[in-house]
Formats: C-alpha cells, sequence, structure tokens
C-alpha cells in the first residue's frame, strides 16, 4: 500500500501542470514535498501513540490488594515496551529539552520526531538532534528494548555513544559509567571494559600497591642497610620500575613520562621517580594517619551504590543476589536488591599533590644534569625536597660512574702504521731467506700476529727450516741435551738479530737499530708491496682475481661471469678471497653495503698492488 501511495505522489509531482499551477510558489524549497502522505503529516497521529498515551500510571490493584501509581521510570518501561518495534516517517525541525527525557515529556510532534529519528538510528544512520532524544534511546538500550540479549545491549550502547560522542562529548561522564554498571549487572566479562578510565584507573593503583609490597620485600632482606643508614627501597630493575613508572604518570596531574628530559634520559628519570615515591610512602607510613595511597585516592571501603545512576531505568524482576569482581581493588555485591561497592572513594582524577612531586623530580634532575631545557622551581615541602635531593644526587653520582667509555680510531695512521712494519721485517730478514728469494709476502703469510712473527720460538722455527734445506740436522733445544755434542746449532735470537742488522741497509729512525723497540710501539708487520728484487707471491686464483678486479671496476657483468665459471656461490668466494688476503692485509678486504660487495676504501690501493 505505501509503495503504491509513493509511487501515485511521484506521479504527481513529475506533472508539469501541477508545477505551473498558481497554488505553488516558484520560491518553494526542493527539499520539501509539495505531497504529503497522511503519515507525512504533521497533524495526523498514528493509533500506537494514542495506545501508548492511553496507559495510566495508576495501576489497580489485584487479589484484594490496593492501587499504586507506577514510578517514572516503570511508567517508561511500559510504554518503551509497547513502542519497542514502532518506526515513523515525520521528521522533526524542532529542538526538545528535558531534565529527565521521557516520552510523556514531549509533545505529539515531538514524539514522531523521535520515533522518526530513533528509525534512522536503527537503519545505522546516526544523525545529530536534540540531546534528550539521545539519552531517551539510552535509557532504552538500559532496559533492554530493541535488545536480542545483554551482550546486544552492551555492543549497541557502546556503538551508539562512540558515534554520538562527536556531536556531545558531554555523553562521556555517563556512558562510561552506565557500561560499567551494565557489565555487572549482566554478569557480563571483565574484558569488555579493558580499554575503560575505571579499569584504567584501578589497574594503575594495583600497581601501586604491588611496588610497595615489593619495596617492604627488598628492605627486609637487606642484611645492613645502606644510602647513609637509609635502606634501598626499590632494585634498579627496570621490570620493577617500569609498571610503577607508568602508574604514577597515569595518576598525576603532571605527565613525567612524557616530558623532554624524559625523552633523553628515560631510564634515570623512571629511577628517581619510583624511588621518591616510595621514600614518600615510606614516611606516610611512619608519620601519618593514613597511608599514601589512602591519602591521595581515599580510602578502600564499602558503600550503598546505585545501579544506572542518572538514567531512567527499570526492571520487573529483581536481580538475584551476587558477587561481581570487577578487579582486585573494585568488588560489587547484590542483596536482596540492594546493591553495595567497594572501591578506593577518592576522586577518579589524576591527583595534583602527585602531579607537584614530580614536577619537582623533573626540575632537580635538569638543574643536577644541567639540561638545555631547565624547568621553573616549584613550592614543595621541605622533607619532601630534602628526598628528591638525596636521590637525583645518587643517581647523577651513578650515571657519572657508569657513563658509556668513547673510543676515536684515527684510520689516517694505519697506513703509517704498515709502512714501518715493512721495514721492520725487511731488516729482521736472514741471510738464508734472501738467498732462496723469500720475499716479504711469504714471510707475512706463515706469521699470525707482529708480535709473534718477531718472538724468539718463531725465529727459532725459521733458521731450523733453514738448516734442514741445507742437510743439517735439527737442534734439539731441551734443557738435557749436551750442547757440545751438536756440531751444527742454529743460531739464536740474538745471533739473528745482529746478523740481520748487519745484512740490511741502514733505516731511518728507532726501527732499524732496535727493531724489536719498534714491535713493542704495535707496529704491524704488514705486506704494502713487494721487497726489492723479490718476485710477488699470487695468493689467489685466476676467477678470484677476475672476480676481485671487477669488484675494483664496480664491472657487475664482468663479476657474474667470474663467478658462472666456479661451482661456488658470491659469499663462499667473497669468504675465500678475505681469508686470501687476511694474511698480507691484516684486516679483512671486501665487506657487504647497502649495493652488495664492496671493496672496504682503506685498503684499495693495496689490493690493487696486489693485483698489479
Amino acid at each position: 500500500m505505501d509503495r503504491d501511495i509513493n509511487a501515485l505522489i511521484a506521479k504527481l509531482h513529475a506533472d508539469e501542470r501541477i508545477h505551473k499551477s498558481s497554488h505553488f510558489s516558484s520560491t518553494r524549497y526542493n527539499d520539501e514535498p509539495i505531497i504529503f502522505t497522511g503519515r507525512q503529516m504533521s497533524s495526523y497521529m498514528p493509533d500506537r501513540y494514542r495506545e501508548m498515551r492511553a496507559i495510566s500510571r495508576w495501576q489497580e490493584g489485584t487479589d484484594s490488594r490496593r492501587g499504586r501509581w507506577l514510578s517514572e521510570d516503570e511508567f517508561f518501561y511500559l510504554q518503551a515496551t509497547l513502542m519497542a518495534d514502532f518506526e515513523d516517517d515525520c521528521p522533526y525541525q524542532g529542538t526538545f529539552k528535558a531534565y529527565s527525557p521521557t516520552y510523556n515529556a514531549m509533545s505529539d510532534r515531538q514524539l514522531r520526531g523521535y520515533f522518526t529519528w530513533r528509525t534512522q538510528v536503527r537503519a545505522g544512520n546516526v544523525e545529530e538532534t536534540s540531546l534528550s532524544f539521545a539519552f531517551v534511546y539510552l535509557y532504552e538500550l538500559l532496559c533492554g528494548i530493541g535488545c536480542a540479549d545483554a551482550q546486544d545491549g552492551f555492543r549497541a550502547i557502546k556503538s551508539f555513544w562512540e558515534t554520538y560522542r562527536t556531536f556531545a562529548p558531554e555523553l562521556d561522564r555517563y556512558v562510561r559509567v552506565w557500561l560499567a554498571d551494565y557489565v555487572v549487572y549482566h554478569n557480563l566479562p571483565a574484558s569488555l571494559l579493558e580499554d575503560s578510565r575505571t579499569l584504567e584507573f584501578d589497574r594503575a593503583l594495583i600497581a601501586l600497591k604491588h611496588a610497595h609490597a615489593i619495596a617492604e620485600q627488598h628492605v627486609s632482606r637487606q642484611s645492613t642497610p645502606s644510602r647513609g643508614g637509609a635502606p634501598i627501597l626499590i632494585p634498579p630493575n627496570p621490570e620493577v620500575e617500569e609498571p610503577l613508572f607508568r602508574a604514577i604518570d597515569t595518576l598525576s596531574t603532571y605527565r613525567i613520562a612524557g616530558s623532554k628530559f624524559a625523552k633523553d634520559h628515560y631510564g634515570d628519570l623512571r629511577h628517581v621517580a619510583c624511588a621518591v615515591y616510595l621514600r614518600l610512602a615510606e614516611h606516610y607510613a611512619k608519620h601519618r594517619k593514613l597511608p599514601l595511597i589512602e591519602s591521595l585516592f581515599g580510602e578502600n571501603i564499602s558503600l550503598p551504590y546505585t545501579m544506572f545512576a542518572s538514567a531512567v531505568f527499570f526492571d520487573p524482576n529483581m536481580h538475584p543476589d551476587c558477587e561481581y569482581e570487577l578487579d582486585e581493588l573494585h568488588r560489587y555485591r547484590c542483596q536482596k536488591g540492594y546493591w553495595s561497592c567497594q572501591k578506593y572513594r577518592g576522586g577518579r582524577a589524576r591527583n595534583t599533590k602527585l602531579g607537584s612531586v614530580m614536577r619537582a623530580v623533573d626540575y632537580a634532575m635538569r638543574k643536577a644534569w644541567d639540561y638545555a631545557h631547565p624547568l621553573k622551581e616549584s613550592d614543595i615541602p621541605k622533607y619532601i625536597a630534602k628526598m628528591i635531593e638525596r636521590e637525583v644526587s645518587e643517581r647523577h653520582a651513578w650515571a657519572l660512574a657508569h657513563r658509556p667509555v668513547e673510543v676515536t680510531i684515527d684510520l689516517s695512521r694505519l697506513h703509517k702504521i704498515r709502512n714501518a712494519a715493512a721495514e721492520v721485517r725487511e731488516a729482521l730478514l736472514i741471510d738464508e731467506e734472501r738467498d732462496e728469494g723469500i720475499d716479504a709476502n711469504e714471510t707475512a703469510t706463515n706469521s699470525t700476529s707482529p708480535v709473534e712473527s718477531l718472538s724468539v720460538e718463531a725465529m727459532l722455527d725459521k733458521s731450523t727450516a733453514a738448516a734442514d734445506k741445507a742437510g743439517e740436522p735439527v737442534c734439539n733445544d731441551s734443557p738435557a741435551t749436551d750442547i757440545s755434542q751438536q756440531p751444527h746449532l742454529p743460531e739464536t735470537a740474538q745471533d739473528i738479530a745482529a746478523r740481520s742488522t748487519k745484512a740490511a741497509p741502514p733505516l731511518a729512525g728507532a726501527a732499524a737499530t732496535t727493531p724489536f723497540g719498534a714491535v713493542a710501539k704495535g707496529l704491524a708487520p704488514t705486506v704494502t708491496g713487494p721487497a726489492s728484487g723479490n718476485d710477488v707471491s699470487r695468493p689467489l686464483d685466476a676467477n678470484q682475481t677476475q672476480y676481485l678486479t671487477a669488484l675494483l671496476a664496480s664491472d657487475t657483468t664482468a663479476r657474474t661471469h667470474a663467478l658462472s665459471a666456479v661451482s661456488t656461490s658470491e659469499d663462499m668466494m667473497v669468504d675465500t678471497i678475505n681469508e686470501a688476503l687476511f694474511d698480507l692485509l691484516g684486516d679483512t678486504a671486501i665487506e657487504y653495503g647497502p649495493d652488495g660487495p664492496q671493496i672496504i676504501e682503506d685498503y684499495r690501493e693495496d689490493v690493487e698492488e696486489i693485483l698489479a
């Protein structure tokens, strides 16, 4: 029927004769229909509204019982139950304001406007309207109107609140409490409130209590107090400090974890803030009537509680007796329909006193560290100032003692060290090595370190090898050996050094006269070029030489061709070349960069000389 009526209206609107009629002004609004259905006329009142209006607040008694007046909450519940599935199509452009909005407070035109808006909300189109309309819709959801079950009701309340709060942020102060009450009342999982401020506040208080317990256990385990007679209340442990520091930041008006100083010295600020808080808690435990937590956030006691306070709510059935634990500090109990709640009864907002202490901590640490962005000094009690000063001074001394050591390596001096080492090595060559054409590269290959290459044992080994080549018997250097029975003994270290000095050309500096002294100064005998008059040994094969040449020239094609000629990966090729050149350079020649393997710039000239 409605479809036929709408089709007829659309046909009439399209008739050109109607538009030319004098009954219609040329300045009419385009978004207003010319012809209305009876349902859309403001004077029309569907029968369902009349049935709702007919519900009386006086309820007759039964079984000789006296009648009674229905409360506003019960009267609203009966009307809402009747209108649970009702839809309307008559938009309302006016406003509706009421201190405790219900259907009974609306005019007929406002009623039609509300149910028209509710129809759109249920269809997923939430538009801004009078705030009182929004509260009436929330009251319906709290009473279970239009909800399949409790889970569906919670989702509907939260979804509508998260959407409509962009129009009316003042809903937050009510809906946050109602959602927590809804979970408790219907015995839903506490995890539904995981992101609520109620649980966030409770978790921070729990972290404070746990920190107190850890501090007490730590002090009881200490055999002797430290810090000039004052025991350490908290160990310097990030796993212990972090939850307490985050709790302090959550409950304090001064957001210390987000300060500029925390970005540069987070660990230091965290430790001092936690230590000062525990010092303050210790002071309150000894000298005040109430502990610190109760002084800041009220006592943890149980008091009568009203579910869905400030809302219009009614349940026709009395709630069964139950107990509900939201967390270890927040519990609810229902007995014979009456509710009670146990929690910290102070304000649920950030604490200003705790905030002033944390700001004083930040100020003192910036001053001690000579920070570039100081704070203005605030007025705090002297006993708190002394606590802060002691903890800051001790942490500052600890930070100075544990600051990292800076090591600077001057790579520009490596070339001089290699040249000096080559000169020392040349001066130490023996006659046999010169006669047989053993060059400096082979000498460097047989040594593993500068000190070891110049040790007495190494030179004895070389002399023994020379004797073997000449057909002479090898000397047994055991103390039990009779030296007089050995006609051909290898030279001692002193003989080798003396004869090498005579045979080698004179050198400038201490390395020419005292080669061992040069080694003691850390000069590494690394080869920079072939010795004069000798051939250079080739530590690389043809494929490795081709790959290294391509790497020097940054020729990707040639490098790929060199790899294809061998059955190995590029990683293995690089490792093999580095091992072969290590004895010559004393370091890795090829390293991996963002674009793959590359020659280290400090050794490019050395590698080019080796490949020459």
